[in-house]
């Protein structure tokens, strides 16, 4: 059965020019899996139906939640209002749900926000010292929008390749993830592949993946 809880935001990070972590309490006995995700409203007239769903950052055993944001210029959204929030506001959340699980090492390809269920998963590993040989490429439109650049290179050392579109002279690689791309950067496409971002990148990358031979039984996404 579906609960509702309102939380209470401890604490606000800022992560990137455009990205905050918000810290909220921990409702007892709530559950998560890492890559799980809530809808989430600001508990505030105006607001409370606008749901919008956001994946957990904190680890289960935390005694926080935490959820690492996008904010957004749309005068009418739900992320454009949290730049404006402070400690003290009030979330209403669902229960957990959501389909992006870690089930094996592999390879994990995010856009943009796409990587927050990966942040819980990669933390959660290192956590339990089973980062092994995952990958994480990493697309984004300029360096600046990296978001936990440093704890990603900390983490998994030279399994973290980033990928940069829109940014001329950058040091990174400096064109879009496609089939080429995926051909000359990994090896084996009998392994899992983890892939989170706009609908029409996810939609790209899969198609892809498929095409060079990887199993869609091994294809871990958002349905």
């Amino acid at each position: 059965m579906e609960n509702n809880y309102i939380v209470t935001v401890t604490e606000i990070i800022p992560r990137t020019h455009n990205v905050k972590t918000f810290r909220v309490t921990k409702p007892e006995g709530f559950e998560f899996t890492p890559g799980q995700a809530v809808d989430l409203s600001l508990n505030e007239e105006g607001w409370k139906d606008n749901k919008h769903p956001f994946t957990f950052t904190c680890l289960p055993d935390d005694d926080f939640l935490e959820f690492t944001i996008k904010l957004y210029d749309n005068p009418e959204g739900l992320t454009n209002k949290l730049k404006t929030i402070s400690p003290g506001a009030e979330f209403e959340i669902s229960s957990a749900w959501g389909a992006i699980e870690y089930k094996g090492e592999g390879v994990f390809i995010a856009g943009g926000a796409g990587v927050t269920p990966f942040i819980a998963i990669f933390r959660h590993l290192k956590q339990q010292h089973e980062l092994g040989n995952n990958l994480l490429i990493f697309s984004n439109k300029t360096e600046a929008d990296i978001i936990l650049k440093d704890e990603f290179s900390g983490m998994l050392d030279g399994r973290f390749m980033n990928v940069i579109t829109s940014q001329p002279g950058t040091k990174y690689y400096d064109k879009r993830i496609d089939k080429s791309f995926l051909r000359n950067t990994i090896q084996n496409f009998n392994q899992h592949f983890y892939v989170c971002g706009p609908d029409e990148f996810t939609k790209n990358i899969l198609d892809a993946l498929a095409a060079l031979g990887a199993n869609a039984e091994t294809l871990v996404f958002e349905k």
